[in-house]
């Protein structure tokens, strides 16, 4: 292989979403070596529970752009034009394939499919990033993730989780500022963050904003306009159907 990628540390703490990309299209080289990445991640129990589905059908794409942008909005282009849109999904099908005699309805087995799949796309999206390439995860899929599997063909046992967007990038973000270490790491026993550290990263998150955008919003508002009101609440009859987390 060709390629030449930027060390893993030096890449990971270079991480930023983006979301404009050129028309320059991925090579097949580098999306062999990001998928073979992908394929080589950790998995429990050795289930191998991910499955991705390149999406390069652009009917497809314009349909799932509407779903995550919902409600008619426009947003969402980068679905519908980066050079690859991937989508994560827990897959247990191949599974019942072998042996239908499986439990696969049990809320664990969702978890380590979740898991899996999280896993998969981490070690790709580094490894795109090492090779200079962009991306941003697109957790939006689910506004109506009963559509997203019409529009895929996903049959029972596997669920859509996410897309990630790759290509070149077409912008330098300034890159969002994270929780500090001490309130993300504990030792042996969990310590609660203190509130003084937390409202000083607000004020963080605050500064960041307005120098990005000049918009007047913080870590603390950015929580309460996900977790104010109901959160996707058709996910559980959604994963039930799809023969998951029944018990």
């Amino acid at each position: 292989m060709t390629l030449n990628s930027r060390p893993a540390l030096q890449t990971a703490l270079a991480h930023r979403s983006i979301r404009r990309f050129t028309t320059e299209p991925v090579s097949d080289e580098m999306l062999s070596a990001i998928l073979e990445a992908a394929r080589a991640s950790s998995t429990s129990s050795y289930l191998q529970n991910g499955s991705i589905i390149r999406v390069t059908d652009i009917a497809v794409r314009k349909e799932l752009r509407a779903v995550c942008a919902a409600e008619g909005g426009a947003g969402h282009a980068y679905v519908e034009h980066c050079a690859e849109f991937l989508v994560f999904c827990i897959d247990a099908a191949r599974h019942h394939a072998l042996d239908d005699a499986v439990q696969t309805d049990w809320t664990e087995v969702l978890l380590i499919g979740a898991i899996d799949a999280g896993i998969m796309a981490q070690n790709m999206v580094l490894t795109a990033e090492s090779l200079g390439l962009g991306a941003v995860y697109i957790g939006s899929i689910r506004n109506d993730i009963a559509r997203v599997g019409e529009l895929l063909g996903l049959p029972e046992h596997v669920v859509p989780l996410f897309g990630v967007c790759l290509g070149h990038p077409d912008q330098d973000p300034l890159q969002r500022p994270r929780l500090p270490l001490e309130t993300l790491v504990s030792e042996n026993r969990y310590r609660p963050a203190a509130k003084t550290v937390l409202e000083d990263y607000n004020e963080t998150v605050k500064t960041y904003y307005r120098e990005r955008s000049g918009k007047d919003l913080d870590w603390a508002q950015q929580v309460r306009n996900t977790l104010g009101r109901p959160v996707r609440p058709f996910m559980l009859d959604y994963l039930r159907k799809q023969g998951f987390a029944k018990r």
